[in-house]
């Protein structure tokens, strides 16, 4: 069934994509004036280790805010999916005094991740801070803190602005525990500099997915980027019911680049400390024939030569400030290739917003 343009304008999953700078800027004021921030910080101030736990999308986001924590704070902190206690609890959680969970999930409802909170808390006595955009959810009553970014929450099934919103969170607490506290006001800077190219990326996406059709999507990234690489991979399996995998950059080129021809997209996620390693993988896949999107925070000659389309956010800012906004090309890939395939993004096939279990 063809989507039609009125369709498509009042799509809530797009609405939701293009309200992402200013659900950013209002999710940013409304942690500081509740004070949640630093009730959290204030009562977890002795933990040395930091677990994140979510299912799908919301493990993605604690891969990356894990890495995201590390990098910012030098505490040591690692990301599980919510199953993986459950099933292997001795493997996979220290009996450590000084560690500390962190719960995520959007609704406060998936059922895995409610049984680890309370798996956590009750058997292992381990402190559980929730971070969801429901409020009264039964997250909150599993966990000993909640972070609730109310703002984010929203009506589609696939998870776009609540998987942003709520890494800022967790990026606004990192950054909110280290003596310097600059990094914080560039997360907001980040929001209010993104919200004058919102647009015009979405305009250039769509005309990107109407001039072409790809059989394979391939996403890369290193270091805290493969987290956002994961999630962008997700996007456009969810949105568009395409077949799309995810690697490490420089693990691309050892073994599967094989597949890779003129009806392969890859979107490289460069980072700014590994740039010139990666850039040579782009420029290597550009060779092989791949149709490639880059995303970086700057952009030379060289990059440019190699990308069949470019999103430079070109902000001056820490790097970890480019995680949320660099998903958010993936996001409107996802939606727009749903669209040309017509398909709804707003009713994505098989899927449901909450997965609970009985």
């Amino acid at each position: 069934m063809q989507i039609t343009k009125t369709q498509i304008q009042n799509s809530a999953t797009l609405k939701e994509i293009l309200s992402q700078p200013e659900i950013w800027q209002s999710s940013l004021r409304e942690l500081k004036k509740n004070g949640s921030l630093e009730t959290a910080l204030a009562e977890s101030s002795s933990r040395t280790e930091w677990l994140f736990l979510g299912c799908g999308t919301s493990f993605y986001l604690a891969e990356t805010a894990a890495a995201s924590w590390t990098l910012l704070t030098g505490q040591r902190a690692r990301a599980l999916p919510a199953s993986e206690p459950l099933l292997f609890a001795n493997l996979t959680l220290a009996r450590s005094a000084g560690l500390q969970a962190v719960v995520i999930s959007r609704s406060g409802r998936t059922s895995e991740a409610l049984r680890a909170a309370n798996l956590l808390s009750r058997e292992f006595r381990v402190p559980t801070l929730g971070v969801t955009c429901a409020s009264g959810s039964p997250l909150e009553e599993a966990c000993d803190l909640t972070i609730q970014v109310f703002s984010a929450d929203e009506k589609s099934t696939v998870m776009t602005r609540s998987f942003t919103s709520m890494l800022l969170a967790l990026q606004h607490l990192a950054g909110s525990k280290i003596p310097d506290k600059s990094f914080p006001g560039s997360l907001e800077a980040m929001a209010a500099h993104f919200s004058r190219q919102i647009r015009a990326l979405a305009d250039r996406i769509e005309a990107f997915v109407d001039e072409h059709t790809f059989a394979d999507y391939v996403f890369l990234g290193q270091g805290p980027f493969h987290g956002i690489a994961r999630e962008a991979s997700l996007k456009v399996t969810e949105m568009s019911c395409s077949y799309s995998q995810v690697y490490h950059t420089l693990e691309f080129r050892h073994g599967p680049k094989a597949i890779v021809g003129p009806d392969t997209c890859l979107t490289f996620f460069l980072s700014e400390s590994g740039s010139q390693a990666e850039t040579e993988v782009l420029s290597e896949m550009k060779e092989l024939g791949g149709v490639t999107i880059t995303v970086c925070n700057h952009a030379n000659d060289a990059i440019r030569g190699s990308s069949d389309f470019v999103f430079e956010l070109d902000l001056a800012a820490p790097e970890l400030v480019t995680l949320a906004p660099f998903v958010v090309p993936a996001q409107l890939l996802g939606f727009y290739t749903g669209i040309k395939k017509g398909l709804n993004p707003d009713h994505p096939r098989n899927l449901t917003r909450v997965v609970i279990l009985d």
